[in-house]
């Protein structure tokens, strides 16, 4: 074996070699064709650009605010426990009874019912009618502190 025996593997294409002569077939304009804005070096035009007329991204009305620091806030409403068999409530418990998916960072507990009996809640918070009809049962609270 010698080095100009040499073949590279099967399959492999070598590539374009522009500029390097008018024989190769890729010479003289080096494929740019001529004159323009493409064929001058350094020539092109920058990600986005449309040929002066306004951008696709400026042309689009731009309207809204999207708060990126905001929570995902879920709130359950007491009347779905007033017949509630177990004692106490959390994350847990909501998403086997179906209410919690998971995706929520905050678990807020609503409305003004009459429990029949009392029930420890675990959220993280709580609206006053609903503290004050799970306190009026002897049920308690138990505030989940939830990070920035």
């Amino acid at each position: 074996m010698q080095l100009h025996t040499l073949k590279s593997a099967e399959g492999k294409k070598n590539r374009k070699r522009i500029g390097r002569g008018d024989a190769s077939g890729w010479g003289k304009t080096s494929a740019k064709g001529h004159k323009g804005q493409n064929s001058r070096s350094g020539g092109g035009v920058r990600r986005g650009f449309e040929g002066g007329t306004m951008p696709y991204n400026r042309r689009l009305p731009k309207r809204g605010f999207f708060n990126k620091w905001a929570k995902n806030v879920l709130e359950v409403n007491l009347a779905n426990f007033i017949d509630f068999d177990g004692e106490v409530i959390d994350a847990n418990v909501l998403k086997e009874i179906g209410f919690y998916n998971g995706t929520a960072d905050i678990i807020k507990i609503i409305g003004k019912v009459e429990l029949k009996k009392a029930i420890t809640f675990k959220a993280h918070k709580f609206s006053k009618g609903a503290k004050e009809s799970i306190e009026k049962v002897g049920g308690k609270i138990e505030e989940i502190s939830f990070g920035k």
